[in-house]
C-alpha cells in the first residue's frame, strides 16, 4: 500500500511539474545532461537505466519520467523507487529487494517440509517480493485446506542477514483437522437422508472412518456428489430431478462444517413403449431382442438404458458386425410422465485400432496386459472383443480397476485404445486356523506372489504346522509358456500328517508333479497333469483297524491326470454371477505301484438377487475305482471341513466302529445352497455375511466287513459365516451346525480363517 502511495504521490508531483509556472515548466527548454543512480547494492547501474524510458540528451518529459518509474516497479526488483531532477541531472534513488538465503517451514507436523516445498514458488537465490510471499502463503493454506484443515494459519517472518539478504520462515499453525458434522438434504420426499447419504461420496465423521478421508470437506468432491445424486434419482425414475444448491457451510471455530443439499426431486416417470429399429442389412431383429430386459410400465432407469445400449452394442458386435453404432432415442411425455425409447441399431464409422496405449501399470510389465487382448493393432474396432479384453485383463487378479477408452486416433477411421489400470496387492502372507472338537487347534501359513517380477509368473511357498500336520509345497506357474496361451507350471510338496486319532497311523507324501493348460474357447479350457509321489504308512498302532494295517508300507505313484473348465463367472474371484463347471480325471499306473481311475466333477452357479445379495449353488462329486486290485487308504475319499462345514475333515463315511478309525470312501457328494448377504455396515467396515446349507454323503468301499459302518447316508448341516475384508486382510469365521448325521460322524464346532496381504 506504501508503495501504491509513493508511485501515485511521484506521478502527481511529475503532473504538478508540467503545468505552466511549475517546476518542469521552467526546465522544459533544458535536456538531461546526466542520470545518476543511487542506492544499488548488488544491481548495476547500468541494468536500471536500461529500464528507463528517458536518456541523456532527452528533454525532460514528465510522462516518460512517470512510465520510467513504472517500469522500475514492474521489475520487482526494488522495493522502492523515486525519479527527481536536479538541475540538468536526473536522479534515480532505488531501494533493491533482499535475496531468499533460505526458506524453512516451522509448526508444520501433518505435512513434510518437502510437500510445502513443492507447493511454493519462492526459492533460495531468488529475489523477495511480497507479492510472492503472499501468494505462496494462500497456496500453502490451500493444500492445508485440501487435506482438511480449514484452520491452518500461516505466518511468514523475515529474519535480516547482511549484504541485504534474508532467511524467509513461515509459520504454521496447522489447528485440528476440519470435520463434516452433518449432511442435510432439502427438498427429498421419497428418498430419506440415509439413502442419500449412501448415494454420495462425502460422509460423516465418524470414529470408524480413520482409514478413510472422505469426511474430509474438498470442493471437488462436492461437485462430484451433485453427479452422484443425479444418477441416484436417474435410476429411480426422476427425470426431472436437479440439484439447486449445494452449500458448505464453516462452524466460527472453522473446527467443522455442515453441508446442505437442496433438491428438486419432480415427478417419477415410467417406461413408456420400447422399440428396436435395426438400420443394419442382414441382421434380424429377433437375434438381438431379447438383450432387451427393461420393459414398458417399469420405472424409468437411466443406468438400465445405457446398459442396454453397450449390451446391444456388443450383441450386434459379437453376431459378425464390428462397426455398428447404437443409439437410444428418448421421447419424454411430461403429462403422462412416461418416457418411450427407441433403441437405433445403424451402421457406425468404420474404425480400425491405430495403437493400443497402457498407463498406470509402474510393476506389471505391458505385455502382460497386451496379451490378454482380443484385438491388436490394425484390426477393425470391435465393442465386443473389447469388452471381453477389458474381463481378461480384470480377471488376472493384478489391478483394482481397470478401464479402457476410446481415443481419436490420427486419421478419422482410425482409434486409439487407452488402458488405464490401478495395481493392486498381489502378493498374500496367508495364516489359517481352525478348531474341532476331537484334534483342537490347528494352523497354516502360506506366502504367495501371483504376479511374480511383474511378469504375470505364479509363485506359492506354503508351509502348515500344527500338532496332526506339517506339510510344505511349492509351486511356480508361467500363464504364458514360451509366449503361447499355454499355461505351464510345476509343484514339489512334502507332506507329514499325524492321523492317530482318525486313523490310527502316520501319512508321509512327497513328490512333484508338471502340469499344463491351454484355451479351447475363451471360455473353456483344458489341462494335463503328471504326478510322482512316493507315500508311506507308518506307525500303524497294534488296535488299528485291518484295513489301515493292509495299508502299511510305502508306494509309489505315476499318474497322468486330465481337466476340462468351462467358465463363465463374471469375476473369477468374488463371483456374483455366472456359473462354472470342472471335470477331473486321474489315471494312475504309468510305473508306480497304484493303479487306479478317479473322477471328479464339480459345478457352480451364482445368481444376483439383489444389490449386494448373491445365491450360490455348488456341487461337487467324485468316484475312484481300482484296477486290478483294491483301492488303498490313502487314495480314498476324505469329507468334512471346507466341503461339508459342520464336520471334521474325514468326520463322515465309512469307519470301523471297532477301531474308530475312519477309513475313506470310494464315491462321494457334497453340495452348497449359500446366500451372501451386506450386514448393513458403512463401506469404511466391509463387512458382509452368509447364510448356508452344506449337504453330502461319502460311501462304498471295495471290501466290508461286519466291523464297518457305512450307511450311505445324506449328512446335513447349516450356519452362518461373516467376512471382513480388513485392511490386514480377509477374515472369516464359520459356525455350522449339523442337524443330520450319524452316531459315529465327528463334527466340527467352529472354523476361523484370517490372514494379510502386501
Amino acid at each position: 500500500m506504501q508503495r501504491i502511495l509513493r508511485v501515485v504521490v511521484i506521478a502527481l508531483g511529475m503532473a504538478l511539474m508540467a503545468l505552466p509556472g511549475g517546476r518542469a515548466a521552467a526546465q522544459s527548454g533544458s535536456v538531461v545532461q546526466e542520470i545518476v543512480v543511487e542506492g544499488t547494492q548488488r544491481i548495476e547501474p547500468a541494468t536500471v537505466r536500461s529500464y528507463l524510458l528517458i536518456r541523456e540528451g532527452d528533454p525532460f518529459d514528465a510522462v516518460r519520467i512517470n512510465r520510467s518509474l513504472k517500469s522500475l516497479f514492474a521489475t520487482g526488483l526494488f522495493a522502492d523507487v523515486t525519479i527527481r531532477p536536479r538541475g540538468n541531472t536526473l536522479v534515480v534513488n532505488v531501494v533493491e529487494n533482499p535475496v531468499i538465503n533460505r526458506i524453512a517451514f516451522e509448526g508444520n507436523k501433518h505435512l513434510e517440509d518437502k510437500e510445502l516445498e513443492a507447493e511454493v514458488t519462492l526459492r533460495p537465490r531468488v529475489i523477495y517480493t511480497r507479492t510472492k510471499v503472499q501468494s505462496d502463503v494462500k497456496r500453502i493454506l490451500t493444500l492445508y485446506r485440501r487435506s482438511g484443515r480449514f484452520a491452518a494459519t500461516v505466518e511468514p517472518k523475515v529474519i535480516q542477514l547482511p549484504q541485504n539478504r534474508i532467511d524467509l520462515v513461515f509459520e504454521v499453525s496447522e489447528g485440528e483437522q476440519t470435520e463434516i458434522r452433518k449432511i442435510r438434504f432439502i427438498g427429498n420426499r421419497e428418498f430419506d437422508d440415509g439413502d442419500l447419504k449412501e448415494a454420495i461420496r462425502t460422509r460423516e465423521t465418524r470414529w470408524f472412518r480413520f482409514f478413510s478421508s472422505d469426511d474430509r470437506y474438498d470442493p471437488d468432491r462436492l461437485t462430484l456428489d451433485r453427479e452422484l445424486l443425479r444418477r441416484h434419482y436417474l435410476s429411480e425414475g426422476f427425470a426431472d430431478f436437479r440439484v439447486v444448491s449445494a452449500v458448505a457451510e464453516l462452524t466460527p471455530d472453522r473446527k467443522d462444517f455442515f453441508i446442505t443439499f437442496t433438491v428438486e426431486e419432480g415427478p417419477r416417470y415410467t417406461f413408456g413403449p420400447i422399440d428396436l429399429k435395426v438400420a443394419l442389412r442382414d441382421l434380424d431383429p429377433e437375434a438381438v431382442k431379447n438383450v432387451i430386459e427393461i420393459e414398458q410400465g417399469d420405472w424409468y432407469d437411466a443406468d438400465a438404458v445405457d446398459k442396454t445400449t453397450d449390451q446391444l452394442n456388443l450383441a450386434v458386435s459379437a453376431l459378425g458386425f464390428p462397426f455398428v453404432d447404437v443409439r437410444p432415442r428418448i421421447n419424454r411425455d411430461r403429462e403422462a410422465h412416461t418416457i418411450s425409447v427407441a433403441f437405433e441399431v445403424n451402421e457406425g464409422p468404420r474404425l480400425f485400432v491405430e495403437r493400443i496405449d497402457i498407463l498406470g501399470n509402474s510393476r506389471t510389465e505391458d505385455q502382460v496386459i497386451r496379451r490378454e487382448f482380443r484385438l491388436v493393432e490394425g484390426d477393425a474396432f470391435n465393442a465386443s472383443k473389447l469388452s471381453r479384453s477389458r474381463q481378461r485383463i480384470q480377471n488376472l487378479g493384478f489391478f483394482g480397476k481397470v478401464r479402457v477408452d476410446q481415443v481419436p486416433g490420427s486419421a478419422p477411421d482410425k482409434t486409439v485404445l487407452e488402458v488405464e489400470v490401478e495395481e493392486k496387492s498381489t502378493g498374500a502372507l496367508t495364516f489359517g486356523t481352525g478348531y474341532s472338537t476331537s484334534s483342537g487347534v490347528l494352523g497354516d501359513v502360506s506366502i504367495r506372489e501371483r504376479n511374480l517380477l511383474g511378469k504375470g509368473y505364479d509363485a506359492k511357498l506354503g508351509l502348515t504346522v500344527a500338532s496332526k500336520e506339517t506339510q510344505v509345497d511349492f509351486s511356480l506357474t508361467d500363464p504364458y509358456f514360451l509366449d503361447r496361451e499355454l499355461a505351464a507350471g510345476t509343484d514339489i510338496f512334502w507332506v507329514e500328517q499325524d492321523l492317530q486319532d482318525s486313523r490310527s497311523h502316520d501319512l508321509k507324501r512327497k513328490g512333484f508333479a508338471f502340469r499344463g493348460n491351454y484355451p479351447l474357447t475363451d471360455d473353456l479350457r483344458q489341462g494335463f497333469t503328471y504326478t510322482f509321489q512316493v507315500s508311506e504308512v507308518s506307525n500303524v498302532q497294534s488296535d488299528a483297524s485291518r484295513f489301515v494295517k493292509e495299508a502299511a508300507g510305502q508306494d509309489t505313484l505315476s499318474q497322468v491326470s486330465h481337466n476340462l473348465t468351462y467358465d463363465k463367472r463374471d469375476d473369477k474371484f468374488s463371483p456374483t454371477e455366472g456359473f462354472y463347471t470342472r471335470l477331473v480325471n486321474d489315471l494312475a499306473g504309468f510305473g508306480g505301484s497304484k493303479r487306479f481311475l478317479r473322477n471328479r466333477l464339480m459345478a457352480a452357479q451364482f445368481f444376483p438377487i439383489a444389490d449386494e445379495w448373491t445365491l450360490e449353488v455348488s456341487g461337487h462329486t467324485g468316484w475312484i475305482v481300482g484296477l486290478g486290485g483294491d483301492v488303498k487308504l490313502p487314495d480314498r475319499f476324505f469329507v468334512g471341513g471346507d466341503d461339508l462345514r459342520g464336520f471334521e475333515t474325514g468326520g463322515i463315511g465309512p469307519r470301523d466302529v471297532s477301531t474308530d478309525d475312519a477309513l475313506g470312501g470310494e464315491m462321494f457328494y457334497t453340495g452348497t445352497v449359500q446366500m451372501a448377504f451386506p450386514l448393513g455396515f458403512p463401506s469404511e467396515i466391509p463387512v458382509s455375511g452368509r447364510f448356508f446349507t452344506d449337504f453330502g454323503t461319502l460311501t462304498e468301499l471295495s471290501s466290508t466287513g461286519p466291523e464297518i459302518e457305512d450307511s450311505g447316508s445324506i449328512r446335513a448341516s447349516t450356519g452362518i459365516g461373516f467376512t471382513w475384508r480388513s485392511t490386514f486382510g480377509p477374515i472369516g469365521i464359520d459356525l455350522a451346525y449339523p442337524w443330520m448325521k450319524e452316531s459315529y460322524d465327528r463334527d466340527e464346532v467352529l472354523r476361523v480363517n484370517f490372514g494379510t496381504r502386501f
